[in-house]
């Protein structure tokens, strides 16, 4: 069994390789935010695609991942009919420029990437395949949202934390409060590499969410000596309901309902925020290096 030295000079090679052969990916590669929540209900994914909508019609080409643990809905959420997934890649079946769908706006979407390499019968020759044809799919976007699972799942940090924005999702519930708070110790307490951004959906009003994100804020600082950062909120409408019957999106529909206008406020912070560190490579070459730590270890 190999020592750990071994296996971080190993992990350091194959970043060089990743590096050198992937130069374009590094020279520019698209800004990823990963979605997350404590627990299901909150909205994640509703707002995962509607922030997709909002950036492309902004004029930033869009990548969104359905990265929900065999959850994922976003295709029935814009009225997609997606059959086939990364799952299908990974097994061979399909290539990736197969199962990506063009969703509404124009926006990419890439189904079922919670499976990513689960399955131990991958080789490594078709994961470093399935790996360069991914990056390329970054490279063709500015944007990359990653709707992740909800909870605290291993498969979860690793999404999150080869992100550049992480977004933590709750409700004014204090059950959802308190599970945000639970995944805010568990992704990112003592990691220190990656600052969370907390997002209050289905406010009432904006001193609600305030007084929420404070106390969140609160209480990590002092009891998980972590800084955590607001998104702001999305307030409660009817609009968003409307559209999951209608299964369109609400930034995509034409009507500015209170919803639509916070969502297009999100996508205008984020894209006033720092740039990517282009010396980082990109977000599929670290997930693959995660990935492969956790085999390793």
């Amino acid at each position: 069994m190999p020592d750990q030295a071994q296996i971080l000079r190993g992990m350091m090679e194959r970043r060089t390789e990743f590096a050198a052969g992937t130069s374009t990916a590094i020279d520019r590669r698209a800004r990823t935010i990963a979605i997350t929540s404590g627990k299901g209900g909150v909205g994640k994914s509703v707002i995962a695609l509607n922030l997709a909508v909002a950036l492309q019609k902004m004029g930033q080409r869009t990548c969104l991942l359905d990265a929900n643990l065999g959850l994922g809905n976003i295709d029935l959420l814009c009225g997609l009919n997606g059959y086939w997934n990364l799952s299908h890649v990974v097994s061979g079946a399909r290539t990736l420029s197969e199962i990506v769908l063009q969703g509404p706006q124009g926006i990419h979407v890439v189904p079922g990437a919670s499976g990513l390499f689960e399955s131990a019968d991958c080789p490594a020759s078709v994961q470093r395949e399935i790996i360069s044809q991914l990056e390329k799919l970054e490279r063709d976007h500015e944007f990359l949202i990653i709707d992740t699972g909800t909870g605290i799942h291993k498969t979860i940090r690793q999404f999150v934390s080869a992100a550049d924005i992480a977004l933590v999702v709750t409700t004014p519930e204090p059950t959802a409060i308190a599970d945000a708070y639970a995944t805010l110790k568990a992704l990112f307490a003592g990691d220190g590499a990656l600052q969370p951004h907390l997002l209050v959906n289905q406010s009432q009003s904006p001193e609600q969410a305030r007084e929420i994100i404070a106390r969140v804020q609160q209480t990590a600082r002092t009891f998980l000596h972590l800084a955590v950062s607001s998104a702001g909120h999305i307030p409660r409408d009817p609009a968003v309901p409307e559209a999951v019957w209608r299964r369109s999106p609400f930034t995509a529909d034409g009507v500015r309902s209170a919803a639509s206008l916070a969502i297009e406020q999100l996508a205008r912070r984020i894209l006033n925020l720092s740039q990517t560190d282009s010396n980082r490579g990109t977000y599929f070459g670290q997930f693959a290096l995660e990935q492969e730590h956790k085999t390793a270890c």
